[in-house]
């Protein structure tokens, strides 16, 4: 089966450039058609009164890994970084349009868990964390007060998903004084 993709005009001339050195095209089209997911600023509101930050944690967002990722993120590559003791307000969406989802925090240790394990934080959780919610659509609301401090994973607890790559992370600092959305720094290779 052969998929065929838009490309944009910059990414045809790079595709177009590298078949010209003998690379199937295919081959040459693959890397040049997956543009790098952008943080939407629409994604995180945020009430300093209250001190509550909602978030919209959405599922399968992309085709992206088979569309096993968060918001268009997979393996940690995005981070929510939230003030100790607030309040936040998860609603999740399963964008995806063939497969069930859904998330807890747990906390960030790896390997992942191959499925559902006991949350981290106090009702940070969707309903049917194994069976997931349904897709094109389905929907849940998760409210939590953002302690304690650490380091978690938004991590999607359906069997398989997460230890494929579903999961994203959350940290919550007392030392910030405001939520940020912000892409996760790749760890230095050697």
């Amino acid at each position: 089966m052969v998929f065929v993709r838009r490309l944009s005009v910059a990414a045809a001339l790079c595709a177009a450039s590298v078949g010209a050195t003998g690379a199937s095209p295919v081959q040459a089209q693959q890397p040049a058609a997956v543009a790098a997911q952008q943080i939407d600023p629409k994604w995180m509101r945020v009430a300093t009164d209250t001190k509550t930050v909602t978030f919209e944690l959405i599922a399968g967002a992309t085709p992206l890994n088979g569309a096993l990722n968060f918001n268009g993120f997979r393996d940690g590559e995005l981070t929510l970084t939230v003030p100790g003791g607030w309040t936040v307000v998860m609603n999740f969406t399963n964008h995806d349009g063939m497969l069930s989802h859904s998330a807890e925090i747990v906390w960030d240790s790896m390997p992942v868990p191959l499925g559902a394990v006991d949350p981290a934080i106090s009702r940070a959780y969707t309903k049917d964390l194994e069976q997931g919610i349904p897709p094109g659509g389905g929907k849940d609301v998760m409210r939590f007060t953002a302690t304690p401090p650490g380091s978690y994973l938004i991590f999607c607890a359906v069997p398989g998903h997460g230890a494929g790559g579903m999961w994203i992370r959350l940290k919550v600092d007392a030392s910030v004084t405001a939520p940020k959305i912000s892409l996760t720094p790749k760890p230095a290779t050697r």
